[in-house]
């Protein structure tokens, strides 16, 4: 397996957000980058963690976070582990009191979850070779959505929770 870091959140062409690794050690992959496209929610998600930002209500990463900790566990690492009719798979390897257990996870719910825990983050082989790509052949573009977490984080100083309310 490759250890990778997350470089960014770009938007491709057609708008569609798209979570960008690169290897830790540029001499095990070259200059490649591995993409993988998710969803916005996630995608904000990933950022608000990456960023630090913290929101006056836990976000569902953050509730998993903090019930992994009342419950003496930690996340070990995250793993993607197979591509399947351009479908990655991921699976989260979390420390627990009985012993170490793997749970199966979409790739951005897992990353979302071990950037809050600065959990390392692999990629098998296998996976590399197939859908990574030249980090040449990557325009990461960030400023839409470094303005959409700056957006949030407005957001989140100016809500009050009775804005809610029906």
């Amino acid at each position: 397996m490759i250890r990778v870091r997350v470089v960014g959140v770009a938007l491709d062409p057609a708008q569609q957000h798209v979570l960008l690794l690169s290897p830790l050690d540029a001499e095990v992959d070259g200059e490649r980058v591995l993409p993988v496209w998710i969803g916005p929610q996630e995608a904000m998600s990933i950022l608000v963690a990456i960023e630090g930002t913290a929101s006056p209500r836990p976000l569902a990463h953050d509730l998993m976070t903090a019930m992994l900790g009342e419950l003496s566990a930690t996340v070990d690492r995250v793993e993607i582990t197979h591509l399947e009719d351009g479908t990655f798979y991921a699976r989260l390897v979390v420390d627990t009191p009985r012993g170490q257990r793997s749970f199966d996870a979409r790739p951005s719910d897992a990353i979302a979850l071990g950037a809050r825990v600065d959990a390392p983050i692999w990629v098998a082989d296998s996976v590399f070779a197939e859908a990574g790509v030249p980090d040449d052949g990557v325009e990461l573009d960030p400023s839409p959505e470094e303005e959409r977490v700056e957006e949030f984080r407005r957001f989140l100083d100016d809500v009050d929770p009775e804005d809610f309310q029906g």
